[in-house]
């Protein structure tokens, strides 16, 4: 077993390697001057000043070096733990910036994974064993899964927001209020939450639903299943070891699944205005960001990373079989 996590380490590590330099290479392909969007916002009148700063700045940010100094010297920073300063917040440095989007990402993501997958599977192995569910809502499911995140939160925001005033459709928060752990406060977060998460919920549960109702209809039809029904065994306790044999590929699915959900949260961030790390990506593109927008992909990347390898341990210990299979090997 140590064996086998460490050729999972090694292939993370290279994983994290390669994905960190294209997150680092792509703003540098960007059209445009950063330096210099950030001079314009400042509106100074003149040229000789504009230059000045112009060239300052590009030294401060490291931006005159040749690109493989400057990549060098990225890998030097990032392991001090130093993302560099935000262009658009100058000087804000990119970790304090992130820090503060992360809780509203992480909020999104981690009830909309969890309860979609938990919500998912049991609706999927219940509808399996109910034909007129199966003819009727599932259907429904199809019809989700199919459908673009952003234009599903689009969909939630015009029918709840704009034509019913439910639920509100831009911030985290309204915004006459000051952070603070008031009800009032309180309420307000959860009802701006509220459709950002149910778009994410939404999309995943289907495909959950979906790909449980399946594997359940696969596993019935199996021969241990047979071999259990002919020796009288009750029909609850076959259904038992059928649900318990087509979850293992539905966490398989997770793992494979979290970079769309990752990036689905991103997109629906944007359509809410949401105060994540999707509207930051946003906002560094619109103000050639460079440094924070390798941050944020970074996190996600680092993210994304983390939950597949918790997702890998969490297989090993559900199913005995891959446990045997590293014993017999080792």
């Amino acid at each position: 077993m140590r064996r086998y996590f460490g050729r999972k380490l090694l292939i993370y590590g290279l994983t994290f390697f390669v994905a960190v330099t294209i997150n680092w290479s792509i703003p540098r392909f960007m059209p445009g001057d950063p330096v210099q969007s950030m001079l314009s916002r400042a509106n100074i009148s003149q040229p000789e000043a504009v230059e000045a700063m112009r060239v300052h700045y590009t030294n401060l940010f490291g931006l005159d070096l040749p690109l493989w100094k400057q990549y060098l010297n990225f890998w030097g920073a990032l392991l001090k733990g130093d993302l560099g300063i935000s262009i658009w917040l100058f000087p804000t440095p990119v970790t304090d910036v992130i820090v503060r989007a992360v809780p509203y990402t992480l909020a999104l993501l981690i009830p909309a994974i969890l309860l979609s997958w938990v919500a998912g599977n049991r609706f999927g192995a219940f509808a399996a064993r109910r034909t007129w569910l199966d003819n009727t809502v599932l259907p429904v499911g199809y019809v989700l899964t199919a459908t673009p995140y952003m234009w599903l939160a689009i969909l939630l925001a015009w029918a709840l927001g704009i034509v019913a005033g439910i639920f509100p459709v831009a911030g985290a928060y309204s915004f006459a209020m000051e952070p603070s752990w008031s009800p009032a406060f309180l309420a307000s977060l959860a009802q701006h939450w509220f459709l950002p998460f149910a778009s994410l919920f939404l999309v995943a549960f289907g495909g959950w639903a979906i790909g449980m109702r399946n594997m359940i209809i696969y596993e019935l039809e199996a021969d241990y299943v047979h071999y259990l029904e002919a020796l009288g065994a009750s029909r609850r306790l076959v259904r038992r070891y059928a649900f318990r044999n087509a979850i293992l590929p539905q966490i398989t699915g997770l793992a494979l699944q979290l970079g769309v959900l990752v990036a689905g949260a991103l997109v629906t961030e944007i359509v809410f205005s949401y105060p994540g790390l999707g509207h930051l990506i946003l906002q560094a593109i619109q103000n050639q960001d460079f440094f924070l927008l390798q941050g944020t992909f970074l996190f996600v990347v680092i993210g994304v990373l983390i939950a597949n390898f918790v997702i890998d341990i969490v297989y090993v210990l559900v199913d005995p079989r891959t446990r045997t299979g590293m014993g017999g090997a080792a």
